[in-house]
Parts: structure tokens; sequence; C-alpha cells
């Protein structure tokens, strides 16, 4: 893969071509006299760039990174009464939660800022590296750094993360799973109506292919249901249920729902 940067980036480049070759990602330099509109639209294959904001995935003529300064206007107005998901976790409990379906983070960001103690969980190389730079800009940001510091970054597939937990004593109060393509639906033509995807989940998207990398999480509920006293899945509002399980209870919104499945004898977790 291209990383592009300009001359006066050249040192934090090589820092990231390090980590990622770390990562099992072989990343090849382009120093560019300028990184600019005109230049991603000029090269639209998939690839990654870097400037004074770090390290983004860019193709054609957009580029990205989480960004969770963009969500603080929603964490100042989230609570426990108003935020669904909220509800959906126990959050005020204060739970330890499991996100073993990272995604760009921001569900991991609402919970923590709600009080969750939350373990991150991503299996991709560049995608935990975007996440791993967006979480070190937060943990020096005013507002965001007590919430940033509650959440915990794992490089590792969700799938094996699970059945390690479950092999030691070890459980979790929550775990939640977002599986990102959620196919096989009763509904999809009302589903595909729905607002188109947004810049960031569509270069989320052609990093993550649909049928190769990303999978339906519905090997994951059987894994989760092991260690969490209650397992919050959540899916487009029309979608059928993950595993073609049955939740024990649901939360319902406009465009998505949150089903919970709960751990019958969750008394002897842990």
């Amino acid at each position: 893969m291209h990383l592009f940067t300009e001359p006066q980036f050249q040192a934090q480049a090589q820092h990231y071509v390090a980590v990622l070759a770390s990562r099992g990602v072989e990343v090849q330099v382009e120093s560019i006299e300028k990184l600019n509109a005109r230049f991603l639209r000029l090269n639209p294959e998939l690839a990654l760039c870097v400037d004074e904001q770090g390290l983004w995935l860019c193709a054609n003529g957009m580029k990205m990174q989480p960004d969770w300064q963009a969500e603080i206007p929603r964490l100042k107005r989230a609570s426990l009464k108003s935020e669904m998901i909220a509800r959906a976790c126990q959050l005020a409990e204060k739970p330890r939660l499991i996100d073993a379906t990272a995604g760009l983070g921001h569900d991991s960001l609402l919970l923590a800022a709600l009080g969750a103690n939350v373990t991150l969980v991503e299996r991709h190389p560049i995608l935990f590296t975007l996440l791993e730079d967006t979480q070190r800009q937060a943990l020096v940001h005013p507002y965001l750094a007590p919430i940033a510091a509650r959440i915990h970054l794992v490089f590792a597939d969700s799938a094996d993360y699970l059945k390690q937990c479950a092999a030691q004593p070890y459980y979790s109060d929550v775990v939640y799973l977002d599986p990102m393509f959620p196919q096989r639906d009763q509904n999809q033509q009302a589903i595909k109506k729905q607002a188109q995807v947004k810049k960031q989940m569509q270069l989320l998207h052609l990093l993550l292919p649909e049928h190769g990398e990303m999978d339906l999480g519905d090997q994951l509920l059987p894994l989760a249901q092991q260690i969490a006293k209650r397992v919050v899945v959540k899916r487009p509002r029309l979608a059928v249920f993950l595993n073609d399980q049955q939740p024990d209870t649901q939360w319902q919104g406009d465009a998505c729902r949150f089903d919970a499945y709960f751990q019958l004898d969750y008394q002897t977790l842990g």
C-alpha cells in the first residue's frame, strides 16, 4: 500500500510505516509536493496519507480518520436517560464492556462517556492503527482525555479474543456487537433505501470488503454469551436477528434497534 506525505511530515510517516510493518502491513512512502484535494482526486486508489493531523485512509478523492472530536457535541448532549444504547447496556451500573466490533470507535466513545470501561477489539491492522492514532490525539484533548482513558484498545480477532476470555476465569458485564454488514435481511430493499453511507463508512467499506475481511458477526454472539452477563447487538431496525437467535428484549428506534441477550446464570460468572 502507498503512503503519501509532504516532506515536512516524513518523520511522522516513517513512524507509521514501522508501526504498520510490525502488524504485517507493507507500506511504501511517497513524498509529494502538496497533499491536497486535487492530488487525492488524481490518485483515487486506496492508500494512506500523513499530514499535521496524523494518519488518514484515502481513496476516490476523499480521506478519513476516526473523528472523535466531531463526536463532542453528541457526547455533551448524551445522558443515561436519552441514549437508547445506555439503557440497553445498563450503563448506570458503570459496566466492564467489550466492544467486539470496533468500527470507527464512535459507539465505544459514547459508552465510555456515559461511564463504561470499554475494551475495544479490532483485528484489521490499518483500522487498528487509525484508532490508536485517534485515541492518542484524544488523550491530550481537554474534553476527550478522561473519556479516552476509559477505552483500552486490543489488536486481535474478536472471535479469538472472546475464546481466550472464555478459557480464563474472566467475565464481562456486557459484550457489545455492531456487525458492519448486516446482510441476509428480510427487508433488504427497505434497508437499502436508508440514508447513503457517510464518507467515513464509504472508505471503511473499501478497506474491509464485505466478502472477505468482514463476517456477519453470527459466530460472535454465542462466544460473547459465554463470558458476559448480557450481550447487546445493534441492528438496522428491519434486520433479522443475529445468528437467528431471538433476543430476550429489544429497544426500538427509528433507524436501528438494540437486541439484548441475558446470561441466565450470570451469578456463576467470575
